[in-house]
């Protein structure tokens, strides 16, 4: 059994959902692994990992425009510390995931045909966020 580790930034421009399926499968095409497990864990609290349609911008957009209805910003929330945005960053990250975690055959994350990783963010201004990958499995090679 072999295991691997790194943590992945992104630097997001701000609320929406941002794809980050091409990082995480250079990362796991390097480490070597045919068959394991993939767990990613976002390190914050007011933004959210996601697998969700990487085709249509459509399904994004109304998928954020779903969320700000559900959890919409308010002067109304008690925290409210960073402004606006604050609290309902946190109920949008509550409704949603901080970590996944994905199969991996041959070498590569098992995803569907239309299926994308996304760092959901959640805050107005640009923030840089972290994800801590770890996958887990065996190599043929080895």
């Amino acid at each position: 059994m072999e295991q691997a580790s790194t943590i992945l930034h992104v630097d997001t421009p701000g609320q929406g959902m941002h794809e980050v399926t091409d990082q995480v499968l250079d990362w796991v095409d390097r480490q070597g692994i045919d068959v394991g497990l993939l767990t990613l864990f976002l390190r914050h609290t007011s933004a959210s990992l996601l697998i969700q349609e990487n085709a249509a911008p459509a399904a994004r957009r109304d998928l954020e425009r779903y969320f700000a209805r559900i959890a919409p910003e308010s002067r109304d929330y008690e925290h409210d510390d960073e402004g606006p945005d604050d609290m309902p960053a946190h109920l949008r990250a509550a409704l949603t995931a901080v970590q996944l975690s994905i199969p991996v055959a041959d070498g590569r994350p098992v995803l569907g045909t239309w299926q994308g990783i996304f760092l959901f963010e959640h805050r107005r201004r640009p923030h840089r966020r972290e994800i801590a990958v770890n996958l887990i499995g065996t190599s043929s090679t080895r």
